[in-house]
């Protein structure tokens, strides 16, 4: 039965990944070509894929000489793909590199050279906040890399460090779309942020920021971060912070092509055309990524002790990881193993939790595991594995849990990313009908 399960698992991930893929959102929402230039300006996991979708569209459907576009993005290592134009860089991330220092300076030099006949067409997706990295002066790039690596480990929520991370920039926070004026800005997004909040989504620089320039360092001092001298002074110093109504904005739109929910609901169409209920937690979820599994766990046994029919849970959002010891791991695997923990070998239940864009924690490399699956007999098997599950929890080393137990998805990059996918099958009929393709019938013993 696990084997049916993580097939099923699988497809739902692969369906809700899918259906956020650059090549099928973004095409739709491509604008006419300006009279001008056409400046593309790309940042995020999903970047290249962006990237090239949008040259397949103006080059091959609409015939557009090459020498009329100009551009330059930046993804994750790993994600970038052939561009026929428009210069890819390969950057850091989470923490940030040189590389990113480069691409943000060469974006914001393209958005400067822009004229009133040009359009500034700005791909973003999740990743952009690390991938285009331009600090203020007097701040240098290591102070930055140090205050990531501290912000990543006290827990803080994506939107707390996205705060941070815009008060101490030059191109996040609505600065590059103000580069770019008088030129028209339109920038299409992939979000992968709770509530798909535009300034959250790589730190909104193409949108105004409305925000008090002291909540940043009200966030550091709320985790117990004691910024850098050259930090401190940059955060208490006047930001050049376009704000609502600023006129250099006023030509800036800004559209959403693919976000969570969007995934979720691919998801759910599938497991219902194979004859589940589905049923969402929500696409936004929040919170320490342990004690949200162990809130999943809690409604799939209460869906078992009802009688429910087939169910599949499905969640998603960002959730963060206090890190208190020195194991591998990421926000998926470690919601992974403290739901297997609650379950506690619960008959029926399966699940799978993994980030969308391919990479869940991990080093940065290709090959880093995407979440984890959850079975039934997960702590029996770690159990003759030698494995002990709270001692693996406490030292947030879910990765080493998970790979002794052969149970890690790993898919490489996806090339999009719309943030965590969650799903809990909970069948409580134990004959796994529901897990063939197009709900046919099995040989229950098998």
């Amino acid at each position: 039965m696990n084997e049916k399960s993580r097939g099923f698992l699988r497809e739902l991930y692969d369906a809700a990944v899918a259906a956020a893929h650059p090549d099928v959102c973004l095409p739709p929402h491509l604008p006419e070509p300006p009279q001008g230039r056409l400046i593309i300006l790309a940042a995020g996991k999903a970047a290249g894929a962006m990237v090239e979708a949008a040259e397949r569209h103006y080059l091959d459907v609409l015939g557009l000489a090459p020498e009329r576009i100009e551009g330059v993005g930046v993804t994750r290592y790993g994600y970038a793909g052939p561009t026929r134009v428009v210069t890819m860089v390969e950057a850091a991330h989470p923490v940030p590199d040189r590389n990113g220092v480069a691409a943000a300076v060469a974006a914001l030099e393209l958005a400067a050279s822009a004229g009133e006949d040009d359009l500034v067409l700005v791909l973003l997706s999740g990743g952009g906040s690390a991938l285009w990295i331009a600090p203020p002066i007097g701040v240098s790039l290591s102070d930055k890399q140090e205050l990531t690596r501290l912000l990543l480990r006290s827990g803080a929520t994506i939107s707390e460090i996205n705060t941070v991370r815009r008060s101490l920039s030059r191109i996040k926070g609505g600065r590059l779309a103000a580069a770019a004026h008088p030129a028209r800005v339109l920038t299409l997004a992939i979000s992968d942020v709770p509530h798909d909040d535009p300034l959250a989504i790589a730190s909104g620089p193409t949108v105004a920021d409305p925000g008090d320039p002291a909540e940043a360092l009200r966030i550091l001092n709320r985790y117990a971060i004691e910024p850098q001298p050259a930090i401190a002074a940059a955060l208490e110093s006047a930001q050049d912070r376009p704000g609502p109504g600023d006129p250099r904005l006023a030509k800036a739109e800004y559209r959403l092509v693919a976000a969570p929910n969007l995934a979720l609901e691919a998801a759910a169409r599938l497991a219902r055309e194979r004859g589940w209920e589905t049923t969402s937690l929500g696409a936004d979820l929040e919170g320490e990524a342990r004690d949200v599994g162990r809130d999943h766990a809690r409604q799939a046994i209460n869906l078992v002790r009802e009688g429910a029919k087939p169910t599949v849970l499905l969640s998603g959002g960002e959730l963060t990881v206090t890190i208190a010891g020195g194991g591998r791991g990421g926000p998926n695997q470690e919601f992974a193993l403290g739901l297997a923990i609650a379950l506690d070998g619960q008959p029926g239940v399966s699940a799978l939790a993994a980030d969308t864009d391919g990479a869940d924690g991990g080093s940065g490399a290709d090959d880093d595991p995407a979440g984890a699956f959850v079975f039934p007999d997960t702590l029996e098997r770690a159990r003759e594995a030698g494995l002990d599950a709270a001692d693996h929890l406490a030292r947030n080393d879910s990765t080493t849990f998970f790979e002794g137990l052969g149970d890690l998805l790993t898919c490489g990059p996806t090339r999009t990313n719309v943030n965590d996918f969650r799903a809990v099958l909970v069948d409580t009929g134990g004959n796994g009908d529901q897990l063939a393709p197009g709900g046919q019938q099995t040989d229950a013993g098998s």
